[in-house]
C-alpha cells in the first residue's frame, strides 16, 4: 500500500536551520558592515521560487543585495537543468567568476561563489563542477535548499562544501522569503513530477510529487495578500495532480476556490497543467471563479501521436484537440500557451506536419518552443535521431513564422478594447511608460500619470504588437 503521508522537514531540523542564520547575522553585525550577495536564476517559475527563500534567508542572516557579481561578497547562481542552453550560460559565468575572486583575493577581500539548483542535483555536473572550477566554494541540489544556512556557516568556517543528496526529497516550511516585487506573488503547491517524460530531467533531480498543507498554502495567500500583492501563481510541475499524495485534504479545483476566496487578492494564475490529468472540475472552476485568471498553459509538446507516445505523454493529439474544445465551449475568451519541442528523437518531417496541424487548429495566442536538447539520464538521450540539425532549425523556423502570424493576428483583435491590466511598474525601455498586464497575460504597455503599482485600471487597446499590445488610460 502506497505510502500517502507528506515527508516534511522536522521543526527540530528547522530550528536548527534558524539558529545557523542567527549566527551568521551575528557574525555580520560584529563585523560593522552589510555584506552584499548577487543571486541570479535560470529555468523555471519554481527556481524563482527557490531563489526567493534563498534570498530571504540571506536577508535574515544580514545580507543586502546588489545588481553585479563583480560588488558582491556572495555570488550565487540558482541553475535549470532543462536545457543545455542554460547549462552553458552558467559554465561561462563561472569560468568569469574565477577572475572576480582572484581580483578580491588581491585586495585581501573575500568572496564566497555558489551554485545550486536543478544541474547540480545531476552527479556528472556536480563532479565537473569539483575538479575543474576550483573556485567555486559551495554546490547544493534542490534537496539541500532547507540546510543552505548550515552549509554557507560550513564554507564561512573555511570548507569546500558539496551537497547533492540523492532523494525524492521532503517539504519544508517557515522559511522567510524575499519576493520579486509587487503585484505578483509566485506560490509552490507541490515539488516534484511522477510523469517520466522521456526527455524530462525533472523527476530525476525534484523527485517525486510532494504536495504542500492547503492550510501552509492558504496562510502564505493570505500573507502575500496583506503585504499589497494582488495576484498569486500556484506552482507545481503538474498542478492538476495537486493533493494525490495527501490522505486527505482539498483537490485542486477546491484549493483554487478556496485561494479565490481570499480577500486582497483579485487574480489567481497555476502553472503548469499535464494535460492528462486536466479534470472537468478545474474547467468548471476556472468559468465559475472570476479571480481565476482567463489564461492556461497546456503543453502539447508535439502534435504526432507517434511522437507523443515515444515522449511517454499519455495522450494523442485527438484527446489533447478535446480537452481544448471543452476549455474553450467554458470560457470563450480563453488565452492558450502551449510547449513544444522540434527534432525530438524519432520526428520525422511528417510528425512534425502534424505538429504544425495543431497550431493551425488550436492557434495558440503564445508558444515556447525549444528544439530537442538531450538531457543526460534521461531515456531520449539514448534514442536516434530520423531529422538533421539543418532540418530540425528549417522547421523550427518555419513553425516560429507560422506562430508569430497567429500570435499578431489574435492581438490584433485586442485593438479599440478595453482591458483591465495590473499594472507592474515602469517599462523597461521607456520610463515614462508604464506596463501591466491583462488578465490573459497579455503585455500592455501605456502611459499613464499617478498610476500606482499593483494597482488595476481600463486601458483602451490602441496598437497590437506581436509580443505585446499599446493603450492609453480609458476615459
Amino acid at each position: 500500500m502506497k505510502d500517502k503521508t507528506p515527508k516534511y522537514i522536522s521543526d527540530a531540523e528547522m530550528h536548527k536551520q534558524r539558529e545557523y542564520i542567527a549566527k551568521i547575522h551575528a557574525e555580520v553585525e560584529r563585523a560593522g558592515r552589510v555584506p552584499l550577495a548577487f543571486v541570479e536564476t535560470y529555468g523555471c517559475q519554481q527556481n524563482t521560487s527557490d531563489s526567493e527563500k534563498i534570498k530571504g534567508m540571506l536577508s535574515d542572516m544580514g545580507f543586502d543585495f546588489c545588481d553585479k557579481p563583480e560588488d558582491a561578497d556572495f555570488i550565487l547562481y540558482n541553475t535549470c537543468a532543462v536545457r543545455e542552453n542554460a547549462e552553458l550560460r552558467v559554465f561561462g559565468n563561472l569560468g568569469a567568476l574565477k577572475n572576480i575572486k582572484r581580483r578580491r583575493e588581491n585586495e585581501n577581500k573575500n568572496v564566497i561563489i555558489a551554485v545550486c539548483g536543478c544541474m547540480m542535483q545531476q552527479e556528472h555536473i556536480a563532479k565537473r563542477i569539483k575538479s575543474k572550477y576550483k573556485h567555486v566554494d559551495l554546490v547544493f541540489g534542490t534537496h539541500a535548499l532547507y540546510r543552505f544556512p548550515q552549509l554557507l556557516d560550513a564554507v564561512i568556517a573555511g570548507g569546500r562544501i558539496f551537497d547533492i543528496e540523492n532523494s525524492d526529497g521532503a517539504v519544508f516550511e517557515d522559511i522567510s522569503y524575499k519576493r520579486d516585487g509587487i503585484p505578483l506573488a509566485k506560490i509552490p503547491i507541490m515539488y516534484g513530477c511522477n510523469n517520466f517524460c522521456t526527455y524530462c530531467i525533472v523527476p530525476y533531480v525534484r523527485g517525486r510529487e510532494r504536495s504542500r498543507s492547503a492550510k501552509k498554502i492558504l496562510d502564505e495567500v493570505r500573507d502575500v495578500a496583506s503585504k499589497g500583492y494582488r495576484e498569486v501563481m500556484l506552482l507545481g510541475q503538474n498542478v492538476n495532480s495537486y493533493g494525490n499524495d495527501l490522505e486527505t485534504g482539498l483537490s485542486f479545483p477546491q484549493l483554487l476556490r478556496e485561494v479565490c476566496r481570499v480577500k486582497g487578492i483579485e487574480r489567481v494564475r497555476f502553472m503548469t497543467s499535464h494535460p492528462k490529468d486536466i479534470s472537468d472540475e478545474l474547467i468548471k472552476t476556472m468559468a465559475e471563479e472570476k479571480k481565476i485568471c482567463n489564461q492556461l498553459h497546456l503543453p502539447v509538446q508535439s502534435g504526432s501521436d507517434r511522437v507523443l507516445k515515444l515522449m511517454n505523454r499519455k495522450y494523442t493529439a485527438e484527446q489533447y484537440l478535446s480537452i481544448v474544445k471543452k476549455v474553450r465551449a467554458a470560457i470563450p475568451d480563453i488565452v492558450l500557451t502551449t510547449d513544444i519541442i522540434v527534432g525530438f528523437p524519432g520526428e520525422t518531417n511528417e510528425d512534425f506536419e502534424e505538429t504544425l496541424n495543431i497550431l493551425k487548429e488550436v492557434e495558440y495566442d503564445t508558444i515556447f518552443s525549444f528544439i530537442f536538447s538531450k538531457r543526460e539520464g534521461t531515456p531520449a538521450a539514448k534514442m536516434e535521431d530520423c531529422l538533421t540539425d539543418e532540418e530540425k532549425h528549417r522547421n523550427f523556423d518555419r513553425m516560429l513564422e507560422l506562430q508569430n502570424e497567429i500570435s499578431r493576428r489574435k492581438n490584433e483583435a485586442y485593438t479599440g478594447t478595453v482591458q483591465k491590466v495590473l499594472t507592474e511598474g515602469a517599462s523597461k525601455t521607456n520610463p515614462e511608460t508604464m506596463t501591466g498586464r491583462t488578465e490573459g497575460g497579455k503585455v500592455v504597455n501605456f502611459k499613464a500619470k499617478d498610476c500606482a503599482v499593483g494597482q488595476i485600471v481600463n486601458v483602451k487597446i490602441t496598437n497590437a504588437q506581436t509580443w505585446s499590445l499599446t493603450g492609453e488610460i480609458a476615459k
